[in-house]
């Protein structure tokens, strides 16, 4: 991150956002193609996603993050970091579902290159309180400056954290979780991804094992069968934990979503 997130990209953003959320009907976001960023893996062309978006007549494409703007952020420290994910959250009671309209904002200090996390009820909050959005819905373990390098400088995460669940299944916790921060992930954030993995193994195996040298995505577009169990029985725990998601980030991968998934928020530096 360099000096400052710009205002004058929140205000912007955030009207669009509103209108744009996870569960916007599909008529108010509709895309011509999906959104993302295809690599080879991806099994879609670019006839069928790409870095855009159409959202209430307004076309929107995020920057072209490159390792400038990964380093950059990187050069952040966080105050008051959160605690580490010792227990499987995946084995405790479902948390109710959040409140609609919540932002996860930063209190940035530019002279100090340092910054707090929050969680706001709303983007006038958000705003009065002098934060900066950096992704929507509640902050979590993932929402660190340092994840989102991790996420802005890596668009298809999908094969490396599969390839550590791969790589030490049935190895030793610390071991796998080591594997996740060798891609960047804080140890918070890649406790989560570990979690996930184990819940993913547990509810998902045959359908993976079976996908495991197929496309992300169909012809049809639709994710493969592995994908959606994850998506279905790991992402709702993953998504309160972990805060942070590509979709709620506005960052392009090489998994393809409807724009209706997609909050349409700018990281933008100077």
């Amino acid at each position: 991150m360099s000096r400052t997130w710009t205002s004058s990209v929140l205000a912007a953003v955030l009207a669009v956002a509103a209108a744009c959320g996870d569960d916007a009907p599909a008529a108010v976001c509709q895309g011509e193609r999906l959104f993302g960023q295809p690599s080879a893996s991806t099994g879609l062309g670019a006839d069928q996603c790409g870095p855009s978006c159409t959202c209430q007549g307004e076309p929107w494409s995020p920057p072209a993050y490159g390792p400038a703007d990964v380093a950059a952020l990187k050069a952040w420290t966080l105050l008051d970091p959160p605690a580490e994910v010792t227990t499987d959250p995946y084995a405790e009671a479902a948390a109710p579902p959040p409140p609609p309209g919540e932002l996860c904002g930063a209190q940035v200090d530019p002279v100090a290159r340092t910054y707090r996390l929050a969680t706001y009820a709303n983007a006038e909050a958000l705003a009065a309180a002098g934060a900066r959005v950096t992704h929507a819905g509640a902050c979590g373990v993932c929402s660190t400056c340092a994840d989102l390098a991790v996420y802005m400088g890596q668009p298809d995460l999908t094969g490396p954290v599969r390839q550590c669940g791969v790589d030490h299944a049935g190895g030793e916790p610390a071991e796998h979780i080591a594997c996740l921060q060798d891609l960047g992930f804080t140890l918070p954030c890649a406790q989560i991804w570990y979690f996930n993995t184990l819940n993913t193994r547990a509810e998902c195996l045959a359908p993976c094992l079976f996908a495991l040298d197929q496309p992300y995505h169909l012809p049809d577009g639709s994710l493969n069968e592995c994908l959606v169990c994850d998506e279905e029985n790991s992402g709702p725990v993953f998504k309160a934990v972990a805060g942070r998601t590509r979709r709620n980030t506005g960052l392009a991968t090489a998994l393809c979503r409807p724009c209706t998934e997609v909050q349409p928020i700018v990281h933008a530096y100077e």
